[in-house]
């Protein structure tokens, strides 16, 4: 399914798998917490990620390179500082805190299978293919960040 590379934003993923996780949700059992226990670690968890996704937005724009996920190619720089020391993926990180926030607010167990499902997609059609461009565009530096950051967390 190799032609799928690169097809589908990434913010697009992420939707539809929040869609899903609120389709399932009522098939599952609930999570039990307190209104007022999800409603703080929900916002908690929208503040990671909005955290990562900025910080990672804000490196891009620093370096004066593309953001957009679907043309890696485009890539001027090889961004390494700030959260990129963290992990090389921030902005997928905000988007699976995000999900995590969803499943969370949803309150029921099987939303919860949402964000791994998301990290397997992303994983797959959008990471793996941008680290072989990145690699391509990049050589040694590359493999070298790449030796010293996760990919996730």
């Amino acid at each position: 399914m190799q032609w799928l590379e690169h097809k589908i934003p990434p913010p697009v993923i992420g939707a539809l798998v929040g869609v899903a996780m609120w389709l399932v949700a009522p098939f599952g059992p609930a999570l039990a917490l307190a209104a007022s226990t999800r409603h703080v670690a929900a916002a908690v968890l929208i503040a990671v990620a909005l955290a990562f996704d900025i910080a990672g937005l804000l490196a891009f724009r620093a370096s004066r390179t593309t953001i957009n996920p679907l043309t890696p190619d485009r890539a001027s720089a090889l961004v390494t500082g700030g959260v990129y020391r963290i992990t090389r993926n921030p902005m997928y990180v905000g988007l699976c805190f995000l999900l995590l926030a969803w499943a969370v607010h949803l309150s029921a167990w099987l939303p919860f299978l949402g964000p791994p499902i998301y990290v397997l997609c992303i994983t797959r059609y959008q990471i793996l293919p941008e680290e072989r461009v990145l690699r391509r565009l990049f050589g040694e530096q590359y493999v070298q960040y790449t030796a010293r950051v996760r990919r996730w967390l």
